[in-house]
């Protein structure tokens, strides 16, 4: 397995120079094993016709498989990226055949969630795609613990946030996970983000989702 950070040079080289030093370089591949559907290289310039031209210079064989469906249709990572989007969260858990998680480190946020009995864990999302804003049932691992908790992705529209968050209240764990890096699990989508008119509606609503969640 080679890991490579995607950065604006690896973005940049071309289909024929991805063959040399990746592949041939990197790998000295034997057999390469692709859908015929395979783009790769600047601007996805790279398909198998290019893979096929170049087999001989450098001693590999091109193998074509078919992709992957279930129902009909091809899994691919642009659908499973919109099950994501669209908060159809069982769903791409189930083309992916695990369950989509978000890894980061616990940073500290207004402590919101505390004031109102309901303590949180405060994520940024960086990099990952952005689920639909709501609030869904999740499993936390961290170093020491593996415990089931809920979810909101959004801007704390009671409290006029303006930045978006990942925040998570663990079930049954009550101590400081500030600076400590948490595996967040998506198993299921609750319900749409909204705006609460005062603290005990939100603080009712919390309860039910808890209760939906467990």
């Amino acid at each position: 397995m080679i890991i490579i950070k995607f950065n604006k040079i690896f973005s940049s080289l071309t289909a024929e120079k991805f063959i040399k030093e990746i592949i041939y370089n990197k790998t000295k591949c034997s057999f390469l094993y692709v859908s015929k559907n395979f783009k790769f290289g600047f601007k996805r310039r790279g398909n198998i016709q290019t893979l096929k031209r170049h087999e001989k210079l450098y001693n590999f064989k091109s193998l074509i498989t078919k992709p992957y469906k279930k129902d009909n249709k091809i899994i691919s990572s642009t659908l499973i990226r919109k099950k994501i989007i669209d908060g159809k969260i069982h769903e791409a858990n189930t083309l992916l055949n695990r369950k989509w998680k978000i890894k980061g480190r616990v940073i500290k946020g207004r402590q919101l969630g505390r004031k109102i009995g309901f303590p949180t864990c405060n994520l940024q999302l960086n990099d990952y795609i952005v689920p639909r804003n709501g609030v869904y049932a999740v499993q936390v691992k961290g170093s020491n613990f593996n415990k089931k908790g809920i979810a909101n992705i959004g801007f704390r529209p009671t409290f006029n946030g303006k930045k978006l968050l990942l925040e998570t209240n663990i079930f049954g764990i009550d101590k400081n996970l500030y600076n400590k890096e948490i595996d967040i699990s998506f198993k299921k989508f609750i319900r749409r983000e909204k705006k609460f008119k005062d603290l005990e509606h939100l603080k009712k609503q919390i309860k039910i989702d808890i209760k939906k969640a467990k």
